[in-house]
């Protein structure tokens, strides 16, 4: 049911972002007349992330308070679907600049081409690719490895320095979660050498789940559960309690990046076997990505923009909420 209501939120959201304009077609004689500067265009490869939904939603009015239209789109991880909507956006002449995180960085190449022959500015989100010059960038392998060491260390204290499996959840097809899961490991040799790395595809929290249920059946003693994204990691958190896991147990960790309001509200639970994660705040990624769009649009962008995770716990987690 929770999936269920997240999906309809994202869909709520796209919907609001796409009234006055879907993928494709001419902008209408409204926006024409309103003095708008235009249209800023944010691409995500699936609205399955719920971070990114959070940022989509911090964004929306700075781009509209700095006189844009925002357009998003949700390709549900198809390449051809995300290089559609690009072209859609491209022949409606009146989108300025376009930013995203693709599916496949490659198979974006002859859209990004396009975009500069309709002297379209692309911006890339989280990676490059031939034709994009800046990016906000993601330190994604520092990410997983500051994650990774963290979660050694308490490994060797709690779990002793044998071969002790840890779970790494990721989606390793795609670059951003893979780096980040490379990370993960690279962390994990430096403070538990002798730590068995279990290495699991998942992405969101069904599969998370899943995959959790499988690797309890092939190993009961697995106690060291990680993610490279929060939802994988709320479904083996589900997975663990529905198992008899008490949510205060000392001899268990589960731990992220992207952390959202829902794992902040496990974290500060006392004692809790979310015992840490690791945030990129949706509102300071909302800031970074409209700022690069609207100085995309008005020739204005001339760098990079670096962000790092920042480690939430129960000592700060309240400072991270998304309102």
């Amino acid at each position: 049911m929770r999936d269920l209501t997240r999906a309809i939120a994202a869909g709520a959201l796209l919907t609001t972002l796409l009234l006055s304009g879907c993928a494709s077609g001419a902008p209408d004689a409204a926006s024409e007349d309103s003095g708008s500067k235009g249209a800023l265009a944010m691409s995500y490869a699936g609205m399955d992330i719920q971070i990114w939904v959070d940022t989509l939603e911090f964004m929306k009015p700075i781009v509209e308070d700095a006189g844009y239209e925002l357009l998003s789109d949700d390709p549900q991880w198809d390449i051809q679907s995300q290089v559609s909507n690009w072209q859609g956006w491209i022949q409606r002449g009146d989108v300025e600049a376009i930013m995203g995180y693709p599916v496949q960085s490659d198979s974006l190449i002859p859209v990004t081409s396009e975009a500069a022959a309709a002297n379209i500015p692309v911006v890339g989100y989280a990676s490059k690719w031939d034709g994009v010059e800046y990016a906000l960038l993601l330190d994604s392998f520092e990410d997983g490895r500051t994650l990774g060491r963290q979660a050694g260390e308490w490994v060797v204290d709690t779990l002793g320095d044998g071969a002790v499996p840890v779970v790494v959840m990721a989606n390793r097809s795609v670059d951003l979660p893979r780096e980040r899961a490379e990370g993960i490991e690279a962390g994990l040799a430096e403070t538990a050498p002798n730590a068995k790395v279990v290495d699991i595809s998942a992405t969101s929290r069904d599969e998370g789940y899943s995959a959790a249920q499988t690797q309890l059946i092939a190993d009961p003693e697995t106690k060291a559960w990680l993610a490279i994204g929060d939802d994988a990691s709320l479904g083996a958190y589900r997975a663990l309690v529905d198992s008899g896991v008490a949510v205060d147990n000392p001899d268990y960790l589960v731990s992220s990046l992207d952390a959202t309001n829902e794992s902040l509200d496990i974290i500060k639970i006392p004692e809790s076997i979310w015992r840490f994660g690791y945030i990129l705040p949706a509102k300071a990624l909302a800031e970074a990505n409209a700022q690069m769009l609207i100085d995309a649009a008005e020739g204005n962008l001339d760098a990079d923009v670096v962000l790092q995770s920042i480690v939430v716990d129960a000592s700060n987690a309240d400072e991270y909420y998304v309102r």
